[in-house]
């Protein structure tokens, strides 16, 4: 078995430990895979994903991402974890810097991140490009249930201009 195989089944395996709500066993198998290659990527966008998501320690989530992000810049998880976890802590310049990168990675689900760009908008007041961004992931997609998101969320956009 060569060495990427390897890493990729115990990836695996971290994987199915956090399914089971083993989120230590997973972190130590991540930490593993480090160990062993500290350039795999992959292992340090999910163990950002268990510090963000599991243990709140966003701050080393953040850190890890950002690894991921220099080790494997062309991983389309990351983008989508890391963007979620921006949005979260209300860090709208880097969000935007990092959307702007995502939309031209290869493999990158675009209705997704304009999904994200429209959130961002949303969060800053900013409506009309918060539905801009709507139409695009609407017009991205071909799943029913996230058409139907995105227009539901276009509709409350539109209940809050009402508001202003």
């Amino acid at each position: 078995m060569d060495h990427l195989t390897k890493l990729e089944e115990m990836l695996d395996q971290a994987n199915l430990e956090i399914k089971n709500g083993k989120y230590e066993v997973a972190s130590d198998i991540l930490e593993k895979i480090i160990g062993i290659d500290p350039n795999f990527g992959k292992a340090y966008n999910h163990l950002a994903y268990l510090y963000e998501v599991k243990f709140k320690e966003y701050e080393k989530g953040e850190t890890l991402y950002k690894l991921c992000l220099e080790k494997s810049p062309t991983y389309p998880a990351v983008y989508y974890n890391y963007a979620v976890l921006l949005s979260t802590l209300g860090k709208y310049d880097e969000l935007k810097e990092l959307l702007d990168k995502a939309i031209t990675i290869p493999g990158i689900t675009l209705a997704t991140m304009y999904n994200e760009y429209a959130i961002m908008y949303e969060q800053q007041g900013n409506l009309d490009e918060a539905i801009a961004h709507y139409k695009k992931c609407a017009m991205n997609t071909l799943d029913k249930n996230v058409l139907n998101r995105a227009k539901e969320s276009i509709e409350r956009c539109q209940l809050k201009r009402e508001f202003l």
